[in-house]
């Protein structure tokens, strides 16, 4: 891939990914083969290992652009997921402009930012070390993601955190910290939404979303969000499977 994950993001270019947090080399290559931009890689509601990650990432190296969620705001997460090779990383549960400015620090190599210095396979294990560490600073995407009320009410902080290549909605957590556990189309919790899209637009600040179907996002889509996660590969095989066994018993019961 010629072009990198950050300068699609940063032109708005659409870009429709799903998650993945089965630990199948299987399963990622016959999402790249569907037609996914990218995938989400989820190290924060998986059981997925930082191992299971980097085998995702080898798979889709050629095709998919591979952005790993880390479980939480923590240097430790930060190096292991971007050591890997992650075209960027998804942070979550950010409420504050300091705790985004924290993300951002650790993802940026000195002087710019506090990232440790290792080899892995982001490096090309050593062979490629100057390579990666004299483009990675303007090349790793840092997206924040916005799914609690508090960050919300901090939004316009947050957009002027230099750094911050992108916002995620997360609307299930944002339910649930305005005590409306999963009513993502609630009024309030849509309004909230708003705000933070109507925020994003005047910084000219790309946004995603996640919805569980391609039904749900496309309002978004509509909308103006171009970073778009649609479903996950439990569900798109759950849905799949239901499809099959509804259409072979149509008519035969």
């Amino acid at each position: 891939m010629q072009d990198t994950f950050k300068n699609k993001l940063a032109r708005q270019e659409l870009l429709v990914g799903t998650i993945m947090t089965l630990p199948s080399p299987e399963i990622a290559e016959i999402l790249c083969g569907a037609g996914f931009d990218w995938l989400f890689v989820d190290l924060e509601h998986s059981a997925l290992s930082i191992k299971n990650a980097q085998v995702i990432l080898q798979v889709a190296a050629s095709q998919v652009h591979c952005v790993v969620r880390i479980p939480l705001n923590d240097e430790v997460w930060i190096k292991k997921a971007l050591d890997i090779g992650a075209s960027g990383i998804i942070v979550p549960l950010v409420r504050t402009a300091e705790e985004a400015q924290r993300a951002v620090r650790q993802c940026k190599y000195p002087p710019e930012g506090l990232r440790s210095v290792g080899i892995g396979r982001a490096h090309g294990y050593g062979e490629k070390f100057q390579e990666y560490i004299a483009s990675a600073n303007d090349e790793t995407a840092v997206i924040i993601q916005i799914e609690h009320i508090d960050a919300v009410d901090n939004i316009e902080k947050i957009l002027k955190v230099s750094g911050v290549d992108g916002l995620f909605v997360g609307p299930y957590d944002l339910s649930a910290s305005m005590q409306k556990l999963g009513l993502v189309n609630d009024a309030e919790v849509q309004k909230a939404i708003s705000h933070v899209k109507r925020c994003a637009a005047q910084a000219k600040m790309p946004i995603g979303i996640f919805g569980a179907t391609a039904e749900a996002v496309k309002p978004y889509i509509e909308s103006g969000y171009t970073l778009i996660a649609a479903g996950m590969d439990t569900l798109l095989l759950g849905s799949a499977a239901k499809n099959t066994t509804s259409q072979l018993r149509k008519g035969v019961e």
